[in-house]
C-alpha cells in the first residue's frame, strides 16, 4: 500500500537564501551525525542536466542509521537493515529524492519538493490529479513549534526557542504566533512524500514509522536552517560544497570502511536490475 503526505514548511527567508541555507544544513548535519560506524558517505556529487528538471546538482549517498532503528524492527531485521541509499536531483526550486534499502528491496521512499515564494497556501504545486489529491494528507509544519514526539527525540537535537531568537546578521526573529503571515521575506518548501513498503505483516507499520521519521527530519533540518542563519549568511552554495568535498576526503583518508567503491557498485549491490528509481531516463551527469 502506498502512502503519500504533503508537508508544507514555511521559512522566514527568500528562495535564494533557502538554497544556501539548505546546502549548509545538509553539510553540517552530515558532519554532526557521522562517526566511525554510522553516518553519511557521499558516493557521487556532480552537476546534471536533463529535459525534466533542467540544470541542477546530483548526489548519491549512503546512510548508515543502525542505531536509529525502532525496537520492533530490530527484533527480526539485522543491524544493517537501516543502511539506505539515496539519490537526489536538486534543481532549485525543485528537487527529487529517492531512498532505497538493500535489505528491503521492494521498499522505496520518494520526496518531491517544490519551493515557492509564498507562505504555504498554494494548493497543488505538484500538479496532482483529482484522485491523487483525494488521498493526499496535508500538514503545515511550524519550525517554531516546541511540540515533540518519539521521532523528534531520535532525530532532533535543536532546542532553539524561536520565540526568543533573533539573528545577529539579518535581524530576523523572534518567531511569534502567526509569524508565517507577517514574515518578509518568506518562502515555503512543499514536500510530497510517497512511500511504498509492500511487505505482509509489517509493511504498513514500517511505512507509518518512516513517514513519522521523515516529518521529524523535515522539522529538525528546517529548524537548523534558520537557527544557523548567522553561520551561512553571506556564503555561496559553491563555497559550502567545496567544504563538503574537503570533509568527505578527510573521512576517506582516515581509512573509514566504505560500502561502495563506485556508481557501478551501487547499481550492482543496492539496486535490482529490474528497478529504475528515476522516472524516465537517468539524467546526463557532467563534471
Amino acid at each position: 500500500m502506498k502512502n503519500n503526505e504533503q508537508h508544507r514548511i514555511v521559512m522566514p527567508m527568500s528562495l535564494e537564501e533557502y538554497r544556501v541555507a539548505q546546502t549548509y544544513m545538509v553539510m553540517k548535519m552530515q558532519e554532526q551525525n557521522t562517526d566511525s560506524t554510522e553516518g553519511v558517505e557521499i558516493v557521487e556529487s556532480k552537476s546534471f542536466e536533463d529535459d525534466l528538471f533542467g540544470k541542477g546538482h546530483y548526489s548519491s549517498k549512503i546512510y548508515r542509521l543502525q542505531s536509529k532503528a525502532p525496537g520492533w524492527l530490530a527484533t527480526f531485521a539485522p543491524a544493517d537493515a537501516l543502511i539506505m541509499q539515496e539519490e537526489a536531483w536538486n534543481a532549485h526550486p525543485r528537487c527529487k529524492t529517492v531512498i532505497k534499502c538493500p535489505y528491503f528491496t521492494k521498499f522505496q521512499l520518494t520526496v518531491e519538493t517544490v519551493n515557492r515564494a509564498d507562505n504555504g497556501h498554494s494548493d497543488n504545486v505538484h500538479g496532482l490529479s483529482k484522485a491523487q489529491l483525494a488521498t493526499r494528507d496535508v500538514e503545515t509544519v511550524d519550525i517554531a513549534s516546541s511540540a515533540r514526539d518519539y521521532w523528534s527525540h531520535i532525530v532532533g537535537t535543536n532546542n532553539t526557542d524561536f520565540s526568543q531568537f533573533t539573528s545577529t546578521k539579518t535581524g530576523r526573529g523572534p518567531l511569534l504566533e502567526g509569524w508565517q503571515d507577517t514574515s518578509d521575506p518568506v518562502m515555503t518548501a512543499y514536500k510530497l512524500v510517497t512511500i511504498d513498503a509492500p511487505y505482509w505483516g509489517f509493511g504498513n507499520k514500517l511505512e507509518r514509522a518512516l513517514l513519522l521519521g521523515e516529518r521529524a527530519l523535515f522539522l529538525e533540518s528546517h529548524r537548523n536552517c534558520f537557527s544557523w542563519i548567522d553561520e551561512w549568511s553571506g556564503m555561496t552554495v559553491e563555497q559550502i560544497r567545496e567544504r563538503e568535498r574537503h570533509r568527505n576526503s578527510e573521512i576517506q583518508e582516515l581509512g573509514r570502511p566504505t560500502l561502495v567503491k563506485s556508481r557501478e557498485d551501487i547499481d550492482q549491490r543496492l539496486l535490482p536490475e529490474s528497478e529504475e528509481i528515476y522516472s524516465g531516463q537517468r539524467p546526463q551527469l557532467s563534471t
